[in-house]
């Protein structure tokens, strides 16, 4: 299984490199690398919350992921390796793992990081009290104690196969952090960090910018700042991105094939295409009376075409979906393939179900509820939008009525999202290296807070889920995962849609950029421009 994945990501690896020199976009670098200079980027959504144990959602986390340190984290081609750790040590049960950090890791204040930080992070992690999402891989460590400075012992109470995945969790200080409430401490808008960058500044609604941390351990990054401006509308973003006062955004399948073309791109910025390790959906919230029926949900699916969605929303700048893991990689269904459009079957569902047309309005309705629902999602993601208004077509050919719904990002998260606020949504998850579903899928997750907010239960789901969690062999454990897919496919809790292409756009000015596995951003931290181009770099005040 091993050296299969070694080629699966050997022949991504050559792809990438391929479709890059097709599209006339690897070029040779001689320089010798310089400080200075700032990376302007371009996001649509505004962080929620940097304190990376609390935060759900993607906008926050690609700020925290440049500020905190972890013990491991993967490297560009998805293979774990050491960070913040000298060394890990796994017993052969896998039930004691002994993580050593290294020596004179710094905090930003100067403090030096210890295993009483590690311990500290991961007892308040796994407290009930503390509302983590992501408390249940701590949750899993049945103690923890720090044997020197630098090391720490976790015991398991049996085989857990998240053990090592777990630690590419953020370290957090203890002596900044003890006694503070995380949810209303000002943690979660002052982070002190360790990693490559620190937070210099935060202005609500408008950016946020990182500065070089001169104490990073690995030295310091060769940019002087990464900025992150918030701009919820992406033709906005685009205009900005024209006129040379961003240096980065991801592009829309639109923006990539129609709006970027000519010499002035082809000098001025190099673009890239790569499959995305995410994945979009319809979710459904199974509190609703509606989708608590597998007919309806199943009726729904099946009326959507999904290849119209690739076409009509992405300009096939995508692959379409049946589940939560990535085309080509190991966990990847064999055999499964996206739900095809059915019209007819969506009717028969329907009216199994118990819904008719009575009064002849051209919407299904059963006692006396017409059977109408909104869609949810996010501003400034076109995408999205189009997919809600395809969707929504395709769904009154069924005799569904549904409105599309759009709000700004920070507020349909908090407001809807994490509260269970809504009918259904159009949203993303990242597709993470370990096939794990646990927080996304288990019952235990289907709380205020938890990831699975649609609130899908299934005994058969969870007792899969916590096998896949506790199985050594890797064959039996791509087994429990095939058969997790063939539930989801069955009981349709999402309408999985599509697995887009990343289309990051970046000026041709920045240079260390090695597309991989990982996508492009990976080592950001070794970005630099040479020193005429780095006095040059754009304005940040909003416009």
């Amino acid at each position: 299984m091993v050296n299969s994945m070694k080629a699966v990501r050997s022949i991504v690896v050559c792809l990438l490199a391929l479709s890059l020199w097709l599209a006339g976009e690897c070029r040779a670098e001689n320089n010798v690398p310089q400080s200075g200079g700032r990376l302007v980027l371009g996001t649509i959504g505004e962080p929620s919350n940097l304190n990376p144990y609390i935060s759900m959602d993607s906008a926050s986390h690609d700020v925290a992921d440049s500020i905190f340190v972890s013990p491991l984290r993967y490297d560009k081609n998805l293979n774990l390796e050491l960070w913040a750790a000298e060394s890990v040590d796994l017993s052969d049960d896998g039930r004691t793992l002994t993580i050593r950090l290294k020596k004179g890791i710094l905090w930003e204040d100067g403090t030096e990081m210890t295993a009483d930080d590690l311990v500290y992070t991961i007892e308040t992690v796994a407290k009930p009290e503390t509302g983590s999402p992501y408390a249940e891989d701590f949750m899993r460590i049945k103690s923890v104690e720090a044997l020197d400075r630098y090391t720490v012992r976790c015991t398991y109470e049996s085989y857990y196969a998240r053990a090592l995945p777990s630690f590419c969790s953020s370290i957090l200080p203890k002596h900044i952090l003890q006694g503070q409430d995380w949810r209303r401490g000002e943690f979660a808008r002052k982070p002190v960090g360790a990693g490559p960058f620190r937070l210099a500044g935060w202005e609500s609604g408008s950016m946020v910018t990182l500065a070089a941390n001169d104490k990073y351990f690995m030295g310091r990054p060769k940019l002087d700042e990464v900025v992150y401006r918030v701009i919820p509308d992406s033709a906005t973003m685009f205009m900005e991105l024209r006129a040379k006062r961003l240096d980065m955004m991801g592009l829309s399948p639109e923006q990539y094939l129609l709006q970027t073309k000519g010499q002035f791109w082809q000098e001025e910025f190099h673009k890239y295409r790569y499959l995305s390790s995410a994945y979009t959906y319809l979710g459904f919230n199974m509190r609703h009376p509606f989708f608590k029926d597998k007919r309806v949900r199943r009726a729904i699916s099946c009326a959507i075409n999904r290849e119209e969605l690739v076409q009509g929303a992405l300009l096939g700048q995508g692959v379409a979906a049946f589940g939560p893991y990535k085309p080509g990689t190991a966990y990847y269904h064999p055999e499964l393939k996206p739900v095809k459009q059915n019209t007819e079957l969506a009717k028969a569902l329907l009216a199994e179900a118990g819904f008719a047309d009575t009064d002849g309005d051209g919407i299904l309705d059963k006692d006396g509820k017409p059977l109408s629902f909104i869609i949810l999602t996010n501003q400034g993601n076109n995408e999205r939008i189009l997919a809600a208004t395809i969707i929504q077509r395709e769904l009154k050919d069924v005799g569904i009525a549904v409105q599309v719904r759009t709000v700004e990002w920070a507020a349909f998260i908090n407001e809807f999202v994490n509260k269970g606020s809504f009918d259904a949504v159009i949203l993303g998850w990242t597709i993470t290296p370990d096939p794990d579903l646990y927080q996304v899928w288990h019952s235990s997750q289907a709380v205020p807070g938890g990831l699975n907010f649609t609130g899908f239960i299934s005994k058969e789901l969870d007792v899969l889920l916590e096998e896949g969690r506790r199985t050594q062999n890797e064959d039996l454990r791509r087994q429990l995962y095939y058969r997790v897919q063939e539930l989801l496919d069955e009981e349709q809790p999402y309408c999985f849609l599509y697995v887009p292409y990343a289309l990051p756009v970046l000026s041709a000015k920045f240079q260390g950029i090695e597309p991989a596995l990982a996508g492009i951003t990976w080592n950001m931290d070794k970005w630099w421009v040479q020193e005429k181009q780095a006095k040059d770099a754009p304005a940040v005040s909003p416009r």
